[in-house]
């Protein structure tokens, strides 16, 4: 007989770290390019930029739907989204990707 804890459903991951999950992935976004306000950065910078906001952001931002809102959407000084240029050359805007990214997250757990 197999006890009912081996039976159970993984338990989901905290918040912060589907956060950290959500901007891991997007450094690990390898031939992509993060665009913010018209300028390229590396998938790395991006993700660094995206770090400070969500720091910056403190106790607002406590789940990884309010980290996309708040922090990874677009620029808070330009008003402009992000956009990240895909390696097979298709632009898609961050907002989408990282929903994208945090429904397939928590499907596959």
């Amino acid at each position: 007989m197999i006890p009912a804890l081996l039976l159970a459903a993984p338990a989901p991951l905290p918040e912060a770290q589907k956060i950290e999950a959500l901007i891991q992935a997007v450094a690990d976004l390898q031939g992509a390019v993060f665009i913010r306000n018209g300028t390229k950065h590396t998938p790395k910078e991006a993700a660094d930029h995206l770090r400070l906001k969500w720091k910056n952001a403190g106790r607002r931002v406590k789940t990884a739907p309010e980290f996309i809102q708040h922090c990874a959407t677009g620029s808070s000084l330009s008003g402009r989204p992000y956009e990240i240029q895909l390696r097979d050359g298709r632009t898609v805007t961050a907002r989408d990707w990282l929903w994208t990214e945090l429904k397939r997250m928590e499907t596959s757990r």
